[in-house]
C-alpha cells in the first residue's frame, strides 16, 4: 500500500505540472486553453476530494500511550504507542508525542501511512533520572490523504501521570542474586560462617555449594545420597537503612545522584535483609531528621519503605551527625546494623563527624557506605600528553587518595567502612551485610 501510495502522489504532482504548462501556455496557444481550463477543474476536484477525505469524520484516528504506571528509577522502561486508522481510506501521519519536559525532547516525531481501518506500533525507551511524578501530555497529529492537498492539525487528549519509584528490577535482580546456589558468578561472595551463631534445623540431601564439614556421616551411611546437616541463621535482629540527605548527596554519576544510588541500594538492600528474616527500618536526615520508619518484620513492611523512600529529596545544607545521634539513642533501644549511606569528600569533613560516628559505634554496628569518584579515577589514570595533563592527573591522584584514607581513618577507629563505585554499591553493601551475619557481629 505505501508503495502505490507513493506512485499516486508522484503522478497526481505530474499532473499537476502538465496542468500548469497547459494553463500558462493556452494564452499563447488557444487550442491548449480547453485542455487548460479541464485540468484546472480536476486539481480543484481532486483537492476539494482530499479535503472532504481528511475533514469528513470528526475522530480519524484513535492513539493510545501503554506504558507501566510505576517505573524504575535509572532503568528503561518501554513506552508504546499504537496509532490506529478509523477511515475506510488510507491516511498519511506525522505524530508528536507529549514527551515530558524532563526529557528536553523537541525533534523527534513518528510518521506512516495507514492504509484502511489499520494501525501502527511504535516503541521508545524511557530513562527516568529522578523519583517523583512525570507528565506526559496530549499529543498532536498532521494527517492528510495519499494526495497531500490538504492536511489537518488534531490535538488528542493523552495526558498521563506516571510515578517512578526505586528500582524494583534491581531489587528483583540481587535478589535472585543472593538466594540461588552458584553465587560467586554474580558478585555474591561465598561468606563461611564463623562462631556459634547459628543452630540445627534439619537434615537434607547435599547440593552442590555446600560446605564438607556440613556433612551428617551417620545419616549418609544409612542411605545411597549424601545428607548434610541444616543450619538456621540467627534471625529477627534489627538492621537499619540510614540515608544523608545533605548537599554532599547531590553529586551525580551517570545522570544519577548519589542520593538516588544511595536510596535504589537501601531498597535492594532492605528486601535482601527482610528475606534473610530480620527486621529492617529506615531513617533519613540532613540539617534534621527526616522520615523514620521502626525496624519490623510484617506484611507490607517493603511496600512501606518503597513510599517512604519514593519521594526523599536533597536538602542543600549540611549533615547534622550530633541530631542523627541523639535521635538513634532514644529511637533504637537494641543493637542494631546501622548502614549509613553518606559521602565524605574531605578529611577535615570526616574528622568533625568522626567522634560522634564512634559514639554510634559503641552501641551499635554501624557500616559507613560513601563513594569513589569515577570520573577522577579514569582521570588520574589517563595517558599524559602535556603539561595541563599533568596537573590535571597530579591533581586527580591526591583526591583519590583522600578518599582511600578516609576509609582507612574510619577502619582504624573500629568502624565498617565500604567505599564503593556508585554502580556497585548494592553488591557491596549486600557482601558486607553477609559477612557480619557470618560472624556473627550483629
Amino acid at each position: 500500500m505505501k508503495l502505490k501510495s507513493i506512485y499516486l502522489t508522484q503522478f497526481f504532482f505530474l499532473l499537476m505540472g502538465i496542468v500548469v504548462v497547459l494553463f500558462a501556455t493556452s494564452f499563447a496557444v488557444p487550442f491548449l486553453f480547453f485542455w487548460g481550463k479541464v485540468g484546472l477543474l480536476a486539481v480543484v476536484g481532486i483537492a476539494i476530494l482530499d479535503g472532504l477525505i481528511v475533514f469528513m469524520n470528526k475522530k480519524p484516528i484513535h492513539f493510545q500511550r501503554k506504558i507501566e504506571e510505576r517505573l524504575n528509577l535509572g532503568d528503561s522502561n518501554e513506552v508504546e504507542l499504537l496509532v490506529e486508522n478509523l477511515l475506510s481510506q488510507p491516511i498519511s501521519f506525522r505524530l508528536i508525542e507529549g514527551y515530558p519536559v524532563e526529557l528536553q525532547e523537541r525533534s523527534k516525531e513518528y510518521s506512516a501511512l495507514l492504509s484502511a481501518n489499520s494501525s501502527k506500533k511504535f516503541s521508545y525507551n524511557f530513562t527516568p533520572t529522578r523519583r517523583g511524578e512525570y507528565e506526559f501530555q496530549d499529543v498532536f497529529f498532521i494527517i492528510s490523504s495519499v494526495f497531500r492537498l490538504v492536511s489537518r492539525r488534531i490535538e488528542l487528549s493523552a495526558k498521563q501521570t506516571i510515578r517512578v519509584y526505586p528500582s524494583v528490577k534491581q531489587m528483583k535482580k540481587y535478589e535472585l542474586m543472593v538466594f540461588q546456589q552458584q553465587k560467586t558468578s554474580s558478585g555474591i561472595k561465598k561468606i563461611r560462617r564463623l562462631g556459634n551463631n547459628s543452630e540445627f534445623e534439619q537434615i537434607r540431601n547435599y547440593i552442590q555449594g555446600d560446605e564438607l564439614k556440613t556433612v551428617n556421616w551417620k545419616a549418609t551411611s544409612r542411605g545411597r545420597d549424601l545428607m548434610v546437616n541444616q543450619y538456621q541463621e540467627e534471625k529477627s535482629q534489627h538492621i537499619y537503612c540510614i540515608i544523608d540527605k545533605s548537599r554532599t548527596m547531590q553529586v551525580e554519576f551517570d545522570n544519577l545522584s548519589m542520593l538516588d544510588y544511595s536510596i535504589n541500594s537501601a531498597l535492594v538492600f532492605s528486601n535482601i535483609t527482610l528475606k534473610k528474616g530480620d527486621k529492617t527500618g529506615v531513617i533519613t536526615f540532613s540539617d534534621k531528621i527526616g522520615s523514620q520508619l521502626a525496624a519490623e518484620k510484617v506484611n507490607g513492611q517493603l511496600r512501606r519503605i518503597m513510599e517512604l523512600l519514593y519521594n526523599q529529596k536533597t536538602h542543600y545544607r549540611e549533615a547534622n551527625f550530633e541530631l542523627l545521634f541523639e535521635s538513634i539513642r532514644k529511637t533504637i533501644k537494641t543493637r542494631s546494623m546501622l548502614i549509613l549511606y553518606t559521602n565524605f569528600e574531605t578529611e577535615f569533613a570526616m574528622r568533625r563527624a568522626l567522634p560522634i560516628l564512634r559514639k554510634i559505634n559503641q552501641k551499635h554496628v554501624l557500616v559507613v557506605v560513601f563513594f569513589k569518584n569515577n570520573e577522577l579515577e579514569e582521570m588520574a589514570y589517563q595517558p599524559v600528553k602535556t603539561t595541563r595533563d599533568i596537573y590535571k592527573t597530579v591533581v586527580s591522584e591526591k583526591m583519590v587518595s583522600v578518599k582511600s584514607r578516609i576509609a582507612q581513618e574510619l577502619s582504624q577507629n573500629g568502624i565498617h567502612t565500604i567505599l564503593t563505585r556508585p554502580e556497585e554499591l548494592s553488591i557491596n553493601s549486600i557482601n558486607k551485610y553477609l559477612e557480619l551475619k557470618a560472624k556473627g557481629a550483629i
